[in-house]
């Protein structure tokens, strides 16, 4: 079974080389002070927190599961001394708020630790990764009274927090949702309802859970309009932030997965539980949208995650195991068979997952560079740009990335054989492990409606329009680098036909709005490919100028540009199948009856 190593090369490769971080801190005065032996300094601390104390129990957690006995559940042997370390080094509160006894750091190095998290071990990344989001809302629309009680233990870590949304009748759609919240005398309310699929929900991890719920007040309006959002703790808070009396919140089960089985996906009762609403009445699902958002990003990590995991694996087997010769003759003449890295076949595995790994981590490196813009700017011009990319880029990143890492995650397996179906590797982990990500957060169809639907043509194409212009002036800014053509070329008539194909959808659905809904998802994936074409053009263009100039490891530089070549003319070529998709129209989706679908 592989060994996570963390992939510091090329991280440093995304974070200095491309994506200049230290100068991007430097232009915002919040982070001003986070200079490249710092960031270098986090990540490699990380890396052997991640190698060390997570690799090590990932298997082990999957093997063992959480255990539920009487409203209590227990995690996997380990779990509990990582999490400790954790908070001892402080890694859970590298992002947060200097005055709530956090670090300060901008977020995008907090995205670089939750990437190694999630690769070490995507299920105990589970854990702390909630209270990120969680910190986030009530930093954002708490008031001062809740910020001090409970931002402070979720920074430190002694408390964890989760989002509990869906409901068993309801699924995604939030807007018919039935727990109730019913106002009490001193300013509390009390909140009885079920929750299911709520992760991290009980564990015996930290002292107090902090959930996160969204629940309706008794004149609420129906829909989503008339949803409020709730604090409501394990253990009520004493006056002096200690844990206290125990709240009438209580796991009823928890799921038996597919994967993720590390992770404690919970049935949540809520029995007339004290709560205290956080924002205004009915406008919870607005709040509740700033801890969405950052589990979305979280959830592209977890595509990242797969694609690096699963590479990782399958390139050492590959290196390792022999298997008939090469089409072109032996090339260890002295064995009975060649390694199986010499094979086309096995190569193109291979590479398709090292560049959705590392097109996917630019991918969200760069996205969170614009999070630092909103979190830590004093610009409002530049914080609303901002803020306006991210609302473009982050459907993308979360569908596109978790359905590529997932195909990555197959590529694995594949890549062992038989051996890959066999636990003992690692690799079908992997493939089960990452399944879920296609589904939660939103699924991958309704990440697509979003992309299509709220960001483009509900801003008739404004929000599309701010991305398609920075990739058409890189596309200029190179028109005259020989090296570049092979690449600039292509990227731009596909960021032409990416407006060209918008219209076409768009004038479609203005009489049958069902077009876009039967364009959306292969909209999402041509608009994936065309952002990582864009960014492995990036990579491409800053290696060669590193090769050019004869800095630094020269094979590392060759390698990117090399990768760049395959996706280009690998990967990207997939943008044209898309294309026929959505031009093919809802016609032969909606004419067969309900009638017809029976067997």
């Amino acid at each position: 079974m592989a060994q996570y190593k963390a992939p510091l090369r090329d991280m440093q490769f995304i974070l200095h080389d491309m994506l200049n971080v230290e100068n991007h801190y430097a232009s915002i005065p919040a982070f001003a002070e986070t200079n490249r032996e710092l960031v270098d300094s986090v990540i490699e601390a990380g890396a052997q927190f991640c190698e060390n104390e997570l690799a090590p129990i990932n298997r082990s957690g999957d093997e063992e599961g959480c255990q539920f006995n009487d409203g209590e559940v227990t995690t996997p042997k380990g779990f509990k001394e990582a999490y400790k370390k954790f908070v001892e080094l402080g890694f859970g509160a590298l992002s947060a708020p200097v005055e709530h006894g956090g670090q300060g750091l901008p977020p995008s190095l907090g995205i670089a630790m939750s990437e190694m998290m999630g690769t070490a071990n995507w299920s105990w990344g589970m854990y702390p990764g909630l209270s990120h989001g969680a910190i986030n809302t009530i930093e954002a629309h708490g008031d001062a009274h809740q910020k001090e009680v409970y931002l402070t233990k979720l920074i430190s870590g002694e408390w964890t927090g989760t989002m509990c949304l869906t409901e068993s009748h309801a699924g995604s759609d939030l807007g018919t949702i039935r727990t109730k919240a019913e106002p009490q005398a001193d300013g509390s309310y009390k909140i009885t309802g079920t929750k299911i699929f709520i992760s991290a929900g009980e564990h015996d991890m930290a002292d107090n859970i902090v959930h996160i719920v969204l629940a309706r007040l008794p004149d609420a309006p129906k829909g989503t309009k008339g949803i409020s959002l709730f604090i409501v703790p394990k253990f009520l808070p004493t006056t002096d932030g200690g844990v206290g009396t125990r709240n009438t919140v209580k796991c009823g089960s928890i799921e038996h997965k597919m994967g993720i089985k590390a992770s404690a996906t919970c049935v949540m009762n809520f029995d007339g539980a004290t709560g205290f609403l956080i924002g205004p009445p009915n406008k919870g699902l607005n709040c509740m949208f700033t801890f969405m958002n950052t589990a979305r990003i979280g959830t592209a990590i977890q595509g990242v995650a797969a694609a690096e995991g699963s590479f990782q694996g399958a390139l050492e087997y590959a290196r390792d195991r022999t298997a008939m010769r090469s089409l072109t003759g032996a090339k260890n003449p002295e064995k009975e068979a060649d390694l199986i890295i010499v094979h086309p076949a096995v190569r193109q595995m291979l590479l398709t997952q090292k560049v959705f790994a590392e097109g996917g981590r630019a991918l969200v490196y760069w996205l969170s560079i614009y999070n630092d813009i909103v979190q830590g700017s004093a610009d409002a011009e530049a914080k609303k740009a901002a803020d306006d990319m991210m609302s473009l880029l982050t459907p993308i990143a979360k569908a596109f990335l978790t359905e590529v890492g997932y195909e990555a995650a197959n590529h694995g397996v594949q890549v062992y054989g038989g051996h890959g179906f066999i636990r003992e590797w690692g690799m079908e982990q992997i493939v089960r492990d990452t399944r879920i990500a296609l589904l939660y957060e939103g699924t991958t169809q309704i990440q697509a409606l979003d992309l299509l639907g709220r960001k483009v043509l509900q801003t008739q194409g404004a929000m599309l329009r701010n991305f398609t212009k920075v990739i058409h002036k890189f596309c200029q800014a190179n028109e005259g680098n020989a090296d570049m053509a092979q690449f600039v070329a292509p990227l731009a008539a596909l960021n032409k036909e990416w407006g060209d194909v918008t219209m076409r959808i768009g004038m479609k659905a203005m009489s049958n709005a069902d077009e876009a809904g039967a364009a959306a998802v292969d909209y999402m994936m041509f608009s994936g490919y065309v952002t990582l074409a864009y960014l492995w053009a990036w990579m491409a263009q800053v290696a060669q100028a590193k090769l050019a100039a004869g800095e630094g490891d020269a094979a590392f530089y060759q390698a990117k540009v090399q990768s760049a070549q395959f996706y280009f003319k690998k990967i990207l070529p997939r943008t044209k199948a898309h294309v026929e998709v959505i031009d093919g129209g809802a016609e032969t989706l909606m004419q067969m009856t309900a009638d017809g679908f029976a067997f």
